[in-house]
């Protein structure tokens, strides 16, 4: 038995960070009604990532939404809303990720759900709270990433700002929002009252430089400071970064510049017995011409027997065929209502030794209507 079954979450969230939060749930065992507009559902079905669409939808949202139905109506007509208010009534947990006052302006606050649900958990990720000044500002990734200095711990000391690769800052509120959501859950089962429950991609993205953050108050006010080449973190000494091979990439952490010189045999490193802050730049650009003199797996031979943390640079081809990555069975083959299969991943969630995996994909738009207004709103 997965921890969430017998718990119902009506989901109204699109995009990526309150869908995020409602995967997990799903995964953990939790019912996950996906509500949408009838026609067009949650932009995400037409928000392309990429030029990949599968079975005639985006590629993210088949990710995404994996493991949940979805529920059509037009909540915004009165008649329409009340019959959703049937099933929000029998829910567990509310969630969305509207701007401020969009669900107020339904008829479906925190104050409207309680009334017809006094014990739900009401749950919301805004872009940037409820503060008058910031709750209208748009809460999309690449802006929260440039607005709350993100973008100036990855890349090179003369890159300018460098945002990461993926929507993190979604995903960080989508994981935030999961866990408040569990422990309002437990605090249901133990105390029997409900609960609200609010994230902030702007707090999200605060809290993920937690580290980074604290030093700089504890550091004089200073700004981190990116090396000039083979930056990996804006705190953190020689050696760690990412260095080129004759072939290819080698990652080095943290570790003893005069053990290293020994081990590469690069008598230019012993110079630096005392492996300080300051000298990091002139160590790492040392590192960076010297390992180019030989194949990534040579140096890995070399460093991995001595303990040395360090590891290859891989893509997803080389990942994917790595025995390591096989033996995790990481991916999992769903199947949609229609016959429709693909690949994606599984939950990293291990309970009682036993992986959280569901071969149910995604819902098509509406799919599950008629057994929800069967069991929930026709009586």
């Amino acid at each position: 038995m997965k921890p969430l079954e017998d718990y119902l979450i009506v989901d109204f969230s699109q995009f990526l960070s309150g869908p995020s939060a409602s995967l997990r749930l799903a995964d953990l065992g939790a019912r996950v009604i996906k509500i949408e507009k009838p026609g067009t559902g949650d932009i995400c079905r037409t928000l392309y990532t990429s030029d990949l669409i599968m079975n005639g939808e985006s590629s993210v949202f088949h990710t995404i939404n994996r493991n949940k139905e979805s529920f059509t109506i037009d909540f915004k007509e009165p008649e329409e809303l009340e019959k959703l208010k049937k099933l929000l009534a029998k829910a567990d947990v509310v969630m969305h990720n509207f701007r401020p006052g969009v669900m107020e302006r339904i008829g479906l606050s925190y104050d409207d759900v309680k009334a017809i649900n006094p014990n739900v958990i009401y749950a919301s990720i805004s872009g940037f709270g409820d503060h008058p000044d910031l709750k209208d500002l748009p809460g999309q990734d690449l802006l929260l990433q440039s607005l709350t200095a993100l973008t100036w711990l990855s890349g090179n000391q003369d890159d300018g700002p460098v945002p990461m690769g993926l929507s993190i800052v979604d995903m960080l509120a989508g994981a935030h929002l999961a866990q408040g959501i569990l422990a309002a859950l437990y605090r249901k089962a133990t105390h029997t009252i409900g609960a609200s429950v609010q994230v902030s991609m702007l707090e999200s993205a605060f809290d993920f430089q937690f580290e980074t953050i604290t030093t700089y108050f504890n550091d004089g006010g200073e700004l981190p400071v990116r090396t000039k080449t083979n930056n990996a973190h804006a705190y953190l000494g020689a050696p760690y970064g990412i260095y080129k091979t004759n072939n290819g990439f080698l990652a080095l952490a943290m570790g003893s510049i005069p053990v290293l010189a020994s081990l590469l045999k690069c008598d230019a490193l012993l110079a630096f017995p005392e492996n300080k802050f300051t000298l990091r730049d002139e160590i790492k650009n040392i590192l960076a011409t010297h390992l180019q003199t030989q194949d990534t797996n040579f140096w890995l031979n070399i460093l991995e027997p001595a303990d040395i943390w360090c590891a290859g640079v891989l893509n997803y081809q080389e990942l994917f065929a790595e025995e390591g990555f096989k033996v995790l069975d990481f991916t999992q083959k769903v199947t949609m209502l229609d016959g429709y299969s693909y690949e994606t991943t599984r939950c990293p969630i291990k309970i009682d030794g036993e992986y959280l995996v569901s071969g149910k994909g995604s819902p098509k738009l509406g799919q599950d209507n008629e057994q929800i207004i069967k069991e929930f709103i026709a009586i």
